[in-house]
């Protein structure tokens, strides 16, 4: 067995399998796609995929649980949230509830919604060991999923960061 078809891995499910089983039910339901959700599959997708890619800039540890991380990443996208590449998975499973508007889908968004919750508890509890207080003070400034409206990201200290 390859890796390629490994649907277990998080990613391969929620960009690869869950649209084809979600489009296919659509397809047997007769329904039309409402391409008016595709911006927010992208949307997802860009934040999956840019959140990753700010993390592994940062040296900041492997994807999954493989090896736990060597450092704790607060600032860019993470300073508003703190699992925005699990929270791109869930705009990405939610434009396809959108986009099919079939049972399907919405069965596979609540699926990976609660895979996410429970995956957000253990990383919370693995990083908490690990990062200590740090990891805690990262807790209280920053919300698990979605960000703050209005409000600016605070530093360590509880100061705005400077304007770039």
């Amino acid at each position: 067995h390859t890796k390629a078809l490994d649907l277990r891995s998080s990613p391969r499910q929620t960009f690869v399998l869950f649209p084809l089983l979600s489009i296919a039910a659509a397809a047997v339901a007769r329904r039309r796609l409402d391409l008016r959700w595709v911006p927010l599959l992208a949307a997802g997708y860009a934040l999956y995929r840019g959140a990753g890619m700010y993390r592994d800039a940062k040296g900041a540890g492997s994807h999954g649980f493989a090896k736990p991380p060597v450092r704790l990443v607060t600032d860019g996208v993470y300073a508003y949230t703190r699992n925005p590449m699990y929270l791109g998975h869930l705009l990405y499973c939610l434009g396809l509830v959108g986009l099919t508007r079939t049972r399907v889908a919405l069965l596979l968004f609540l699926w990976q919604y609660a895979r996410m919750s429970d995956r957000v508890r253990r990383d919370e509890e693995r990083l908490a060991e690990i990062f200590g207080d740090e990891y805690r003070d990262y807790l209280a400034r920053v919300p698990r999923w979605l960000p703050r409206v209005g409000k600016r990201p605070r530093t360590t200290s509880g100061a705005s960061p400077a304007p770039r």
